[in-house]
């Protein structure tokens, strides 16, 4: 009978352990998006950067970490990143409004007419939080729609 409580408590001692462990590098996951929000509003945005890439580490579904370094790389003025970070969150979630219109802006300021044609209309489609931007981006997309174009509208 000992043998079998020593191997009971043995068990429960470890699973406890287990436990408490496991609990803590949760808190300590969901801990870096919050630690590179608080970056990001103190513009401290290489912190920040370093916040998000972590979470992203811990879940790689990270929508939200995936948005808000495409925001450091738009204040960055790194076009090439944002776009790959925007990409991501689209991938994760194709009806996020706010990446839609972000990317929407990037294509309109690269020139891309026919893929910020594509996105303008998904962004009709889709919109909830950024629907007041319609406005901005149709006009944003008027000055790049080629002439030819122009007179069939």
């Amino acid at each position: 009978m000992k043998i079998k409580f020593k191997n009971i408590f043995f068990l429960t001692m470890i699973f406890a352990v287990f436990l408490i462990v496991s609990t803590n590098g949760i808190t300590k996951e969901s801990n870096f998006f919050d630690k590179g929000i608080e970056f990001f509003k103190k513009k401290d945005y290489e912190k920040s950067k370093i916040q998000f890439e972590k979470d992203i580490v811990f879940d790689p579904k990270s929508e939200k970490s995936y948005l808000y370094l495409a925001k450091i790389f738009y204040e960055k003025d790194n076009d090439e990143e944002q776009e790959i970070n925007l990409n991501n969150v689209l991938l994760l979630n194709p009806k996020n409004d706010e990446a839609i219109y972000m990317l929407t802006i990037l294509k309109i300021k690269q020139s891309d007419y026919d893929r910020a044609k594509e996105l303008i209309e998904k962004f009709s489609m889709v919109c909830k939080t950024f629907c007041s931007k319609k406005e901005e981006v149709r006009k944003k997309f008027n000055k790049l729609i080629p002439e030819n174009e122009k007179s069939n509208d």
